[in-house]
């Protein structure tokens, strides 16, 4: 049987803030469900929403926080930890700007910082389990970065011995994930060492193969990267357990191209959009994804140059919703099976006896 999708989702960490109804869990989580959402993808570092710690630790706070969201209409898709799990793995150049991700007091300390990040994703582990969530979605960091372009040329060897350290570091935190019957989506995005399919390969390498290591899909890095978005569900697909919904779009001029010249983003050929707004074939994925029976849940994540948050979560659930396949159970020639059996079927090929 092939299976549905479950959607549509939302993403909450571009839209919590301090002001109602976004302050707090109950009422944020109303407000979801009032543009249509059906779940609620929760951000970590966000205490006005979740204390990570006590969800690693109570089982009844987690069964008290799934209330809250059911209370409100809403489930909890699962967990996010992506701005603890860039700090996994930070190049000295980014000290100082990925400084501001961690707790005050292992600010302008690179190894606390680390140890502290590594700490929160065995948490979240923790507290995914006592939610009963089957994936996470996150980020890898990365130490490679800065080498990106092969100019001056890499010494040999460079990229091995950051992939070797990028897995030495996250495989005691996919065994975690492993011990908690969860899946680890890492989002493949430009800034982290995984940002292609050849990277992730890659790391996947480095990590032995782990089950736990797997994908959060983003079509939207991957326009600005000009690379085949729908091939890669082909490819990947066994190892996609998350899907954020986010349009982009790249319109490239004489002035610049994928790397977009350092302008500000509303004047980049590279930059993000509200659903429907950029170039995306969406139809394209929900089909891709419907084919290889993905069944977990279509989040929007929004980040639009233009376009209002507000605008954008209310365009974005009746998107998702119109684009979910609800898969069929029989085949639209069922009407014309002539209701053959196995000896017919040997009749009709000349096979004897």
């Amino acid at each position: 049987m092939m299976k549905t999708m479950k959607g549509p989702g939302i993403f909450l960490a571009q839209f919590a803030g301090d002001t109602a109804p976004f302050n707090d869990l109950a009422s944020i989580a109303g407000w979801a469900a009032g543009h249509g959402y059906k779940g609620v993808q929760i951000p970590t570092w966000d205490a006005r929403l979740i204390d990570l710690k006590k969800a690693a630790e109570s089982k009844d706070y987690c069964d008290e926080i799934t209330g809250i969201c059911r209370e409100a209409g809403v489930e909890i898709t699962d967990l996010s930890t992506h701005l603890q799990g860039q700090l996994v793995a930070v190049h000295p150049a980014f000290d100082e700007a990925f400084d501001g991700f961690a707790a005050p007091e292992v600010r302008g300390n690179p190894k606390a910082r680390q140890e502290w990040a590594v700490d929160q994703l065995k948490l979240a582990a923790r507290a995914s389990a006592n939610f009963g969530f089957t994936s996470h979605v996150t980020f890898p960091g990365a130490l490679a970065w800065p080498f990106l372009y092969p100019w001056p040329q890499r010494p040999a060897g460079l990229i091995d011995t950051a992939f070797e350290e990028l897995a030495k570091r996250w495989v005691p935190i996919l065994d975690a994930f492993d011990a908690a019957g969860c899946d680890v989506g890492y989002e493949i995005h430009p800034g982290e060492d995984v940002f292609d399919g050849a990277t992730f390969e890659m790391f996947l390498e480095a990590c032995g193969d782990h089950p736990r290591c797997q994908i959060n899909y983003d079509p939207s890095h991957f326009v600005l990267q000009q690379l085949d978005y729908l091939e890669f569900i082909d490819i990947y697909h066994e190892r996609i357990c998350a899907f954020h919904v986010k349009d982009a779009e790249f319109n490239p001029t004489g002035r610049q191209g994928v790397y977009s010249g350092y302008q500000p983003w509303v004047k980049r050929a590279a930059r993000f959009r509200s659903l429907g707004d950029g170039q995306v074939d969406f139809a394209g994925i929900f089909s891709k994804l419907a084919e290889h029976d993905y069944d977990s849940w279509a989040v929007l994540e929004w980040e639009c140059c233009l376009k209002s948050p507000e605008q954008g979560a209310a365009e974005g659930a009746p998107f998702i919703a119109a684009h979910i396949i609800e898969v069929t159970d029989k085949a639209f020639d069922d009407f014309a099976s002539g209701g053959t059996d196995e000896a017919a079927n040997r009749r009709m090929l000349g096979i004897g006896g």
